[in-house]
């Protein structure tokens, strides 16, 4: 298919590689029991590559890519071309998620988290970087999890959370892919549930409490695992965003939680029922957005307000919009804005210390979510100040520059798009402020996704 391509767009928001080079081996972390010390968990897999081995090529400057899932397989594209580099076959619905090494992509398959390789990297040599790129790859190799839930990166560390044990997995985002020299912090939940944790950079590790039955709040333990605080004024929880200085907010039926300042704020909601399930952070904004929903009863709620959490004062500020959205609808531009993709197909864009709706920018034609949270829906994923927005009615992907509201390329795709994330091409570093997004997308106690 022809890319429709407008022009190419200039890095507005160059951002320095954090000096950290990325081993290429690949592994298996298997299933642990919740032993709280630091241990070596990686082991390897006899799984081959279901690609012939890439041979990389270098180039000239950093090249982020997008990976998009359709039925039977995913699709990989250059960033700023949208130009398909890859095209990888998959059985089953198959959901991403971030890995945080500015080069893999983890796939919550069957069995586990299973890694995807984009193909796309940095080394760096002292006071500059190589850039490198080859084709994307599955390299077999995967985390085992009975049933793979949320994976949250945050401030140089990955942690997966498994719901069918309760397990969790804490480790270096750089050593993702890394065997011989990687360490994995592991912790498990009382019970096992639909679960999610988020360590921090002084190794506070937030973790929901709950059973299959009901979530009721959340954990929060020091780096030896010890329980420092806890809180159980979180029913149904889900959802979890970090804002500024490490705050750390959790969705509630009725509001959120709020750990900052080693203390735990509940934030009540202006309705009985207020349901915060979803959310995104960024690290350089204290307010987190989040959906709200205050209809217990329907099937699926298409909500036209928005939530802001002020993690420095556990204010809820709510924002009406012109439309509904979907769980995969919230995004964070680079200078903390705070952005939702709207059923009228627009780039709605609210300024999150005033609550202002500052502009809407139409990209795509009007829709409407489907009540399958599987089903394909328009979807909103941020990357170094591009917004890029898939379309399924018409199989068609749009970059759009969060700062001008500008759309500066749109290609035509050859397979209707489901899921959509993507990776910086450049090295991590550990600890590196990295910015944190939730889209979560499971039907859950209430019978509503997201």
């Amino acid at each position: 298919m022809p890319t429709l391509l407008r022009r190419p767009r200039p890095r507005t928001h160059p951002r320095p590689v954090p000096a950290l080079g990325l081993a290429a081996a690949l592994l298996v972390l298997t299933g642990c029991a919740g032993d709280p010390a630091t241990t070596s968990a990686a082991t390897s897999s006899p799984e081959p590559s279901t690609d012939a081995t890439p041979r990389p090529s270098e180039a000239a400057t950093v090249s982020p890519r997008l990976a998009i899932t359709y039925d039977g397989g995913v699709l990989v594209l250059d960033a700023t071309t949208l130009e398909t580099v890859g095209d990888l076959e998959l059985d089953g619905f198959t959901r991403l998620n971030g890995a945080g090494d500015g080069r893999h992509l983890l796939m919550s398959t069957t069995g586990g988290f299973r890694l995807l390789d984009a193909g796309t990297w940095a080394e760096t040599h002292g006071d500059h970087a190589h850039y490198y790129t080859q084709a994307p790859s599955l390299p077999g190799v995967a985390f085992e999890a009975q049933k793979p839930g949320h994976v949250v990166v945050h401030d140089g560390r990955t942690v997966l959370f498994d719901d069918g044990t309760g397990e969790v997995h804490a480790f270096d985002s750089a050593a993702v892919a890394e065997d011989d020299h990687r360490q994995s912090r592991e912790y498990r939940t009382p019970s096992a549930h639909h679960g999610v944790a988020i360590e921090l950079a002084d190794g506070t590790l937030v973790v929901s409490h709950g059973t299959e039955d009901a979530r009721t709040g959340i954990r929060v333990l020091d780096s030896g695992d010890a329980e420092i605080a806890a809180s159980d004024e979180c029913p149904g929880v889900h959802g979890e965003a970090v804002a500024a200085d490490d705050a750390v907010v959790i969705g509630c039926e009725d509001g959120a939680l709020v750990w900052a300042g080693g203390a735990i704020t509940k934030v009540a909601s202006p309705d009985a029922y207020g349901r915060i399930g979803n959310q995104a952070g960024s690290d350089v904004s204290p307010v987190v957005l989040g959906d709200y929903k205050s209809d217990p009863d329907v099937e699926l709620e298409r909500p036209t307000r928005v939530s802001l959490i002020d993690a420095r004062t556990g204010g809820l500020t709510l924002v009406d919009l012109p439309a509904s959205y979907s769980f995969r609808s919230l995004g964070r531009g680079d200078a903390g804005e705070a952005l939702v993709l709207g059923t009228d197909g627009a780039l709605h864009v609210v300024d999150p210390e005033t609550a202002a709706l500052v502009r809407s920018v139409p990209v795509i034609d009007a829709w409407e979510e489907p009540l399958q949270w599987q089903a394909p829906r328009p979807t909103l994923f941020v990357l170094d100040g591009t917004a890029y927005v898939t379309d399924p009615s018409t199989d068609t992907l749009h970059a759009v520059d969060v700062e001008t509201g500008e759309i500066w390329n749109s290609v035509q795709l050859p397979v209707t798009p489901n899921e959509l994330d993507g990776v910086s091409g450049e090295a991590a570093a550990e600890h590196a402020h990295a910015h944190d997004e939730t889209h979560d997308d499971e039907t859950h106690d209430d019978g509503q996704a997201g």
